[in-house]
């Protein structure tokens, strides 16, 4: 069965950094494409980031986030790592990590993870 773990959620300072854990259950982390999706308090769930598992391995940035996170997979750990560094308070939600079941990043993710609380502080 398709299972989605997260881990590293927490409370962290503006301009710190975090690492989010995405790790796979039924699947390797590296044979579709994942994204990291994120849903603040009042506000539409926003795709931050998704990596493909096409042969160029496209990264697609979502707009609220710029340069300031990045995306990476263990295969042998079989997990899924979102990067996120010089954080401010508009990062504050629930982050979810999910899969396409597909090579492509488009559509909706068949498959989501529990979810992870990050808020970031003044």
């Amino acid at each position: 069965q398709v299972q989605l773990v997260e881990s590293g959620g927490g409370l962290v300072q503006s301009g710190g950094s975090l690492r989010l854990s995405c790790t796979t259950s039924g699947f390797t982390v590296d044979r579709y494409a994942m994204g990291w999706f994120r849903q603040a308090p009042g506000k539409e769930r926003e795709r931050v980031l998704c990596i493909s598992s096409s042969g160029d391995g496209r990264i697609y940035y979502g707009d609220s986030v710029n340069d300031r996170f990045t995306v990476s997979r263990d295969r042998a750990k079989n997990t899924m790592y979102l990067q996120m560094n010089s954080m401010n308070p508009e990062d504050t939600a629930v982050y979810y990590c999910a899969t396409y079941q597909s090579y492509y990043c488009d559509g909706n993710p068949d498959y989501w993870g529990q979810g992870t609380q990050v808020t970031v502080s003044s």
